[in-house]
């Protein structure tokens, strides 16, 4: 990519649900250039039919003609509860750090409450800095759940090989948290009982073999303590960057009275 080319402006992204198989199988291109899995990892143009079918989302953005980000959720029922797993989000390379995936965030919330559904989850490398920032922070979603190694070794060059540790994101969509978030961009405050540190330094040691080993100790570490805190009953409340891009997780009593509405 062109580090010089001007950053396209969103005044003229269209954020829809995708329609027709050309658009699902330009999902499936995107997420090669996104996660550069081999084809054997790639999510098939299939699903991404049927979760449309069966009151799923595929939601694109759309630069003109060409798609720039999409969605994947597919419906769940956990304890007789319906709730949406987004299964995916991607955004290509040249629109990244806009605000893009954020809105198309939104536009995922907007049509699970069309749907009647009040909560949505995904799952996330507890790793990657900016993705922590934006599910914890920017969109209010909180996290209480940790999964070892959820995929097995994947071929994506974004995993650096590590074993696919994943937080799982619970966005409550009506609840106080998240809509004085979403209007405010302020969060309610946290009696902060713990919290768990990523350095900066580790996009860099994902991607460098003679490094790797450093990334792997940090995992080791937050796995360790992720697991401590969860089963104490803390859950993931904030999340944090310094000046130097290091991040950390701030971890509280969450109240199960509050994933809902008042």
């Amino acid at each position: 990519m062109n580090t010089n080319a001007p950053r396209p402006t969103l005044e003229q992204v269209v954020i829809r649900n995708c329609e027709d198989k050309q658009e699902f199988e330009a999902c499936l291109d995107l997420q090669r250039q996104v996660w550069g899995f081999n084809d054997e990892d790639l999510v098939p143009t299939r699903l991404f039919i049927v979760a449309q079918k069966i009151g799923g989302q595929v939601i694109g953005a759309f630069d003109s003609e060409k798609l720039v980000a999409f969605a994947l959720g597919i419906p769940g029922n956990r304890n007789g509860h319906l709730y949406m797993h987004s299964h995916m989000l991607a955004v290509d390379a040249a629109y990244r750090n806009s605000g893009l995936g954020r809105r198309v965030k939104l536009y995922q919330r907007e049509d699970a409450l069309w749907k009647g559904i009040e909560l949505i989850e995904w799952t996330f490398d507890p790793l990657e800095i900016k993705n922590a920032w934006l599910n914890i922070q920017r969109l209010g979603a909180i996290a209480r759940r940790y999964t070892i190694n959820q995929y097995g070794l994947v071929s994506s060059s974004l995993q650096g090989g590590l074993p696919t540790d994943r937080l799982t994101a619970e966005w409550w969509l009506k609840s106080k948290r998240v809509q004085a978030v979403l209007e405010t961009g302020e969060h309610p405050a946290v009696d902060t009982e713990a919290a768990i540190e990523v350095p900066a330094e580790i996009y860099g040691w994902k991607a460098s073999p003679t490094h790797r080993h450093e990334a792997l100790a940090v995992q080791q570490r937050n796995r360790r303590l992720f697991v401590e805190f969860f089963d104490r009953g803390l859950a993931v409340l904030a999340y944090e960057r310094d000046a130097h891009g290091n991040g950390k997780y701030v971890l509280g009593r969450w109240d199960e009275q509050w994933s809902y509405a008042s």
